[in-house]
């Protein structure tokens, strides 16, 4: 009997420590996803998402200056510097954060690469522009195909493969710790069994030492079932009322931008640039094709009025009047910049480019496309900004549930230790 209770005292030891062991590893690993998810991932996935928007809104604001003629106006010129600027601190920051992603490294790198080949392009323009020189459409053409072709697929790539990593931390952070919660099991019931062999043996009801062993495992295992439970709750509540629709608001912000682009290019090009013969809306001005396309993804088809698209399914997603009212304004404003644009169409086909060119960038704020534009703008920025809060609100939430738990699962587990221990020792000195 005396080495059958040292066998059983070696057996709950081993037992416990591993459950111990197996729940702060478990722990931490989903306590640090979770922090990964609220300090790394989804940061880092904001300012690829950024970087995109500045690189898109520069080329737009380039052209924007360009159709003013001459010297462009001065907040125009501040917007394109601007926005070169917070590209190019962003890609810093991606950099030194991206923690040897070779994805991300890889896009970041050809980004940095190309930004000032593009930029110098872009003073090439400006400089022939101001000279009254043919050359620079040519000029902002070759630096728009090199920010179309290159720099915005490799932003593209950028966002992606963040977003990547944020679903990664998310599955990581969620992931039910099996092995912890299964070795809890078999612990608390192993201390049982012995409980009840012993009480069979010595009709004694009660050992102190096991019983303080079970509360200290049983404590534990419904602190690592628990905690686990409301931080996967407080996290899936992160993702869907704050990455959904960030994801979405950003990818409307972005079609946006790449619509505004393809407006002022239709007028830079004046139909220099077609469709090629074969494919579909062949013959027609390849930037204006591009604009209907963006606008398509922004609110749906033509005709289907303001609420399809991303910014439909971006209303779907806000839970709440601060989230939805900006996106319903949002979605006012690209509808209005529609109906204004096909005005300006009209001009322009019907050999009005003056009259086109004011009702996309003209002074006349109240009708000119550009005006609703900015507006459409300003409220994906505030819809945008809302969504995070909601996001990092959930997120705190969800990752300070497993606050304590890593400690924790260690002290409880050598106090269960120590309880098996005085337990069966107890049993032993009856034999001596």
């Amino acid at each position: 009997m005396p080495g059958g209770l040292r066998v059983v005292a070696g057996l709950l030891t081993v037992l416990i420590g591993a459950f111990g062991v197996a729940a702060s590893f478990q722990v931490a690993e989903r306590s640090d996803a979770a922090r990964d998810v609220l300090s790394r991932s989804q940061p880092l996935s904001a300012d690829a998402a950024a970087v995109y928007r500045s690189l898109a809104d520069a080329n737009t604001a380039a052209s924007s200056g360009f159709l003013a003629g001459g010297l462009e106006p001065a907040e125009v010129r501040e917007r394109y510097d601007r926005d070169i600027a917070t590209a190019s601190r962003k890609l810093v920051t991606a950099a030194a954060a991206t923690d040897g992603s070779a994805d991300s490294a890889a896009e970041i790198e050809e980004l940095s690469r190309l930004l000032p080949v593009y930029t110098a392009r872009i003073e090439a323009a400006r400089a022939n522009n101001r000279q009254g020189l043919p050359l620079g459409g040519a000029w902002l053409r070759n630096a728009n195909d090199l920010m179309q072709e290159e720099m915005l697929p490799a932003a593209e790539r950028l966002y992606q493969a963040e977003k990547e990593r944020l679903r990664t931390d998310y599955a990581t952070a969620q992931g039910f710790p099996w092995v912890a919660v299964g070795l809890g099991v078999l612990t608390v019931g192993a201390l049982g069994g012995v409980q009840h062999a012993l009480y069979r043996r010595t009709n004694r009801r009660f050992n102190v030492g096991l019983l303080g062993a079970t509360a200290a495992c049983g404590v534990l295992l419904v602190w690592v079932t628990a905690g686990h439970t409301l931080a996967s709750a407080g996290l899936s509540d992160s993702h869907e009322r704050g990455v959904r629709s960030l994801n979405v608001l950003n990818d409307a912000r972005i079609s946006a931008l790449k619509a505004r682009g393809g407006e002022n290019l239709t007028l830079v090009a004046r139909g220099a640039v077609t469709v090629p013969a074969g494919q579909k809306f062949a013959g027609q001005d390849s930037y204006d094709v591009a604009y209907r396309a963006e606008m398509a993804r922004l609110l749906g088809p033509e005709g289907g009025g303001r609420s399809g698209g991303l910014l439909g399914q971006a209303l779907e997603l806000a839970d709440d009047p601060a989230g939805g009212d900006p996106v319903r304004a949002a979605a006012d404003r690209a509808g209005e910049w529609r109906e204004r644009h096909l005005k300006a169409r009209e001009y322009d086909e019907a050999g009005d480019y003056e009259q086109a060119l004011k009702r996309v960038i003209g002074a006349e704020k109240d009708e000119a496309t550009g005006a609703s534009f900015d507006r459409l703008d300003a409220a994906l920025e505030k819809a945008l900004a809302h969504e995070q809060g909601e996001f990092e609100r959930a997120a705190r939430t969800g990752g300070g549930a497993l606050t304590g738990l890593v400690a924790g699962a260690l002290v409880l587990a050598a106090l269960g230790t120590a309880g098996a221990g005085v337990g069966i020792a107890r049993r032993l000195a009856e034999y001596r």
